[in-house]
């Protein structure tokens, strides 16, 4: 399993790959040049990609500006936390404002509605 990081980041992350994917997308249409339709498929959906990406930001920024700025008791750098649980996003460190979940093991799945974790604990 690989490491948990910070929601921010990790949104951010699947934002700067779409505009990398977008501008591979668009570079294979050029080995369609012959082909004007699928250099012009290439090139749309290559954009598309990248117009993905300026939503994501928009909307990761829109969210950062909402998200609970705290202090880590680890590093003591200021981070933005979203959700129940979260990771500190510069040394990884579990955080949770939520008194019930202290000393507990982090989970991603503290951050879903009690109603989806009491059904998947019964399957």
């Amino acid at each position: 399993m690989k490491p948990y990081k910070n929601k921010i980041n990790r949104i951010r992350s699947f934002a700067l790959s779409l505009i990398f994917i977008g501008v591979v997308i668009m570079y294979l249409g050029i080995f369609f040049r012959k082909n004007e339709i699928i250099m012009l498929i290439f090139m749309v959906l290559g954009l598309l990609a990248i117009l993905g990406s300026t939503v994501v930001y928009a909307w990761i920024g829109t969210l950062s500006t909402r998200a609970v700025q705290i202090v880590c008791p680890n590093c003591g750098k200021a981070t933005k936390m979203l959700g129940r649980v979260d990771m500190c996003g510069h040394c990884r460190e579990p955080l949770t404002l939520d008194p019930s979940l202290e000393g507990k093991e982090f989970d991603v799945a503290y951050n879903r509605p009690e109603s989806k974790k009491e059904a998947s604990k019964k399957k």
